[in-house]
């Protein structure tokens, strides 16, 4: 008998489970997707790099200045006079320290701004979704999933409605 009721009573459970989700709306978005398509994103990118472009090229002239000194000083360095060489190396070295500090700065910078930037998208994203979940009555959005089926994913929506707004 108590087997019996039991059962029954996980039955019972079972089925108001599946009647419950059967109800629920679920909604997924890929939000790298939304970062790289969405058109706020893309502007974001885009003055970032207008933004950064000056400093990227100077450390990329002085990377090529650091590669010719040290190719110059490893091919002539044998046949130069001892205080020749110290001053190349010496300037080589200060050349070198000057580059490594400026390309942090510069990450550093550039990781900031693009901080800064992605921070607007991500909340208008959110919004986004917000608006679309609350005019679908979706019951639960997610963003991160091992796996989603197409059927589920509004990501293309959100995608469109960023783009639509500015």
């Amino acid at each position: 008998m108590k087997v019996s009721t039991l059962t029954l009573v996980a039955a019972a459970l079972l089925g108001i489970s599946q009647a419950a989700t059967a109800e629920t709306k679920i909604g997924f978005v890929n939000s790298d997707r939304v970062m790289r398509e969405a058109g706020p994103a893309v502007r974001a990118q885009q003055r970032l790099e207008k933004e950064f472009e000056k400093r990227d090229q100077e450390l990329q002239r002085m990377a090529k200045d650091l590669q010719a000194m040290q190719e110059d000083l490893e091919r002539n360095g044998s046949s130069m006079a001892e205080n020749d060489r110290r001053t190349k190396e010496r300037a080589l070295n200060d050349l070198n320290r000057d580059f490594q500090r400026k390309q942090r700065e510069f990450r550093e910078d550039l990781n900031q701004r693009r901080n800064e930037e992605l921070a607007s998208v991500l909340e208008r994203a959110n919004r986004s979704v917000k608006q679309i979940a609350e005019s679908e009555k979706f019951d639960i959005i997610f963003q991160e999933a091992v796996y989603a089926s197409p059927r589920i994913d509004i990501t293309d929506k959100v995608i469109k409605a960023l783009s639509e707004t500015k």
